[in-house]
């Protein structure tokens, strides 16, 4: 029997009906099983997590680096979102060969293309490990000796756990530190892309629709894990072949109905539902208004470039989708957070924890909301600097971080050897950048976007040799005009021809002066103290997280947040109310892609034999028993960025769709979810079929799946 920690305990003992939230399925059975099966599941919670036998977590995936997949037939057939495989599908695209507008159905195994990589993780399983990861630390420690005691405690331990064999194993704190769990991982490396519609399916409604409901998106693309011939893990190779694996997802024709149970599995990357309210209202009055704000302009400038050139459009297409996913979340989340008064809710929970507190002799407690005021004064200003250099670093102008990637060949004493591998190394990143790369779009997104940065800063955290360039004539302008990492033949004979003694060529360089001076402000003026504060707070926050379950037990169920590590999360498929007057149904048909269709839109594009397809209504087995085929569908389970491509699964385990979105009403549940608006958006898997056997004609795929009907 695995040991349950009283921190565990104490969350079973609660009685309150949860209504949300992201769950260990190591737990499902204490915390969750009887709740799920009187709302409709048919099967047990070993069913969902076992390591005594194949359950279906020995069926869900990380997808690469931000997604999950389930497989989905027994030679390792893979299922995830397009627009988690759309990177890969992207890198397989040329002029002549276009498969994110065409689209891509490899005919047989051998035509099925590797993607150098690309991972996907399965877990082996979980363990509590708190009780040895918090074993005699003392309250009286300091932060830093407490998180040194902890990292040297994971690392012996993720070690003992994965000694001898081909695993790998992480530690990751729960309830702001006061729990520890390990996950024990497979890692399988070649993966490969198996089919993919075009965009046109797959990213229909593109940014118009994203976020949003109804929808109608085919928001789905097919790889395969391919091991070795002992179905392990391996590079890829010619001689590998399909991973067999424990378990497969059935795959259900039968459909679904209104308040029928449903739930979605995967890895939801990051909540924070128990922030304070003066966190919150940072978040919704000056955080994300900036950071739309820089990347308004930047799409701007991007959506221009792609609509005037098809090469440009290619290059772009996921950058672009990138920029615009978190943007149009961060709007619909102020929406949705000011609509439901989040900082007043916030506000009311601190006082009745306060009032608690001082009626318990608690007093330390009940100074906590002011002691968050405090943190969060200091907090702001550093948190506001880190997430601006984000924007124009990471999501600005390219040539920034490209030619920072540089460094390297300016250190000094390199080995001949070592010289020659960083050359090898350069060259390939040279021509993978300018692939994708337009240089009259990268200098208009330095000239919109510096000069935003800049004065978004307090004075004290601006770079100041940065300010400087940009207080000249034409900066931008003047930048490109100087730069090699602007030119690919220059760059490329440049770093052929490389000597050490070069290596003030590279030092001196505009872009690469401006990446360093952008750098070397933040770690010297912004990162030491907001790593200080940060470590405040995340010592208030444990506290406080453990003060509230203790003070106020029936205020709701505790789940940990989500922190990349598998969950379950389940509910109702049910439609909603966003607003007075207004009456989402639960799912949608293809009737609304001729509703939307718009042949002078790149976003309503409807391909011939599609439009087609839906006029005659040739449905095959997908139809629903109305004769309509259903293409998405919603529902009430609590997702997060990285639940993109997670199996939705009926009470009797087989797939009914896959998990690819929320409502915009719903971007504010990372931070507080409302059941009375909250939805999931789901691409209902007859839709999926339909378009690989009907559309495709990819029947070889069909016939890999195990179909449910009734």
């Amino acid at each position: 029997m695995r040991l349950i920690t009283l921190f565990t305990a104490f969350i079973i003992s609660s009685t309150v009906i949860a209504k949300e939230g992201m769950w260990i399925p190591l737990l499902l059975k204490q915390l969750n099983e009887s709740e799920m099966q009187s709302m409709g599941y048919k099967l047990t919670a070993e069913d969902i997590y076992s390591v005594n036998q194949s359950s279906m977590k020995d069926a869900v995936v990380k997808f690469g680096g931000g997604c999950t997949g389930e497989i989905i037939s027994s030679n390792g057939l893979l299922l995830t979102n397009h627009h988690c495989g759309y990177g890969q599908i992207q890198s397989h695209s040329t002029v002549e060969n276009d498969y994110l507008t065409d689209g891509f159905w490899a005919q047989s195994q051998k035509e099925e293309l590797p993607n150098p990589g690309l991972t996907a993780t399965f877990i082996v399983r979980i363990e509590d490990v708190s009780s040895k990861v918090l074993a005699n630390i003392a309250p009286s420690l300091t932060e830093a000796k407490r998180d040194s005691i902890i990292k040297d405690r994971i690392s012996d331990l993720n070690k003992k756990a994965t000694e001898d064999t081909h695993y790998d194993a992480y530690i990751k704190p729960f309830y702001h530190g006061n729990q520890y769990f390990m996950f024990i991982t497979e890692t399988f490396k070649d993966i490969r892309l198996v089919g993919a519609p075009p965009s046109s399916i797959g990213k229909f409604g593109f940014d118009s629709d994203n976020w949003m409901w109804p929808r109608h998106t085919g928001d789905f693309s097919m790889f395969r894990i391919y091991a070795d011939e002992n179905n392990k893990p391996a590079e890829y190779s010619e001689d590998n072949v399909p991973y067999q694996p424990k378990h497969h997802f059935p795959i259900s024709l039968n459909g679904y109905e209104k308040n029928d149970f449903s739930m979605v599995f995967g890895f939801p990357a990051s909540t924070d539902e128990y922030l304070p309210a003066t966190a919150v209202e940072y978040t919704i009055n000056k955080l994300n208004p900036a950071r739309i704000e820089m990347r308004d302009a930047s799409l701007e400038i991007i959506g221009n470039a792609m609509a005037s050139d098809k090469k440009i459009n290619i290059q772009y297409a996921a950058k672009q989708s990138s920029i615009s996913n978190a943007w149009k979340k961060w709007k619909g989340q102020t929406n949705g957070l000011k609509n439901v008064n989040a900082v007043d809710k916030k506000k009311n929970l601190e006082k009745q924890f306060v009032t608690r507190a001082k009626e318990t002799g608690k007093q330390d407690w009940a100074n906590i909301p002011t002691v968050y005021d405090s943190l969060y004064k200091v907090y702001k200003p550093y948190n506001f600097a880190r997430a601006m250099l984000i924007e124009i670093y990471y999501y600005g102008p390219e040539v920034l971080r490209f030619s920072n990637g540089f460094q390297a060949l300016t250190e000094e004493n390199l080995s001949d050897s070592a010289l020659t591998s960083l050359k090898e190394k350069m060259l390939k990143r040279t021509k993978s950048f300018f692939k994708d790369y337009h240089q009259p779009t990268d200098q208009k997104i330095m000239a919109k976007l510096m000069p935003m940065y800049l004065n978004n800063l307090e004075k004290s955290v601006r770079p100041t040799d940065v300010v400087e360039y940009f207080d000249t004539k034409k900066p931008a302008e003047k930048l490109y005009k100087n730069s090699m990492f602007d030119d690919e033949e220059k760059l490329t004979e440049f770093i052929e021809n490389y000597t050490p003694k070069q290596r003030k060529k590279i030092l001196k360089d505009d872009a690469f002066k401006i990446a360093q001076s952008l750098l070397d402000s933040y770690s010297k003026n912004v990162r030491p103290p907001y790593s200080e504060v940060n470590k405040a707070i995340d010592s208030t926050n444990r506290v406080y997280m453990k003060a509230l379950q203790t003070l106020l037990p029936n205020y709701k169920k505790y789940y940990p947040d989500a922190n990349f590590t598998l969950r379950l999360s389940y509910g109702k498929i049910n439609g909603y109310e966003p607003k007075d007057g207004i009456n989402y149904n639960y799912y949608t048909t293809t009737d609304g892609i001729i509703e939307k269709m718009d042949t002078t839109s790149r976003e309503y594009d409807v391909p011939s034999k599609l439009h087609s397809l839906i006029t005659n209504k040739d449905f095959g087995q997908y139809a629903d028993e109305n004769g309509e085929l259903r293409v998405c569908f919603i529902g009430q389970n609590h997702t997060s960025g990285g639940n993109s491509g997670s199996p939705a699964i009926n009470g009797e385990g087989q797939l009914i769709g896959l998990n690819f979105d929320r409502t915009w009403e719903s971007t504010m549940s990372d931070i507080m979810y409302d059941p009375k608006i909250c939805r999931n958006i789901m691409v209902d898997i007859r839709y999926v079929l339909f378009v690989v056997d009907k559309y495709a004609g990819a029947n070889r795929l069909i016939d890999e799946m195990e179909l449910v009907k009734n």
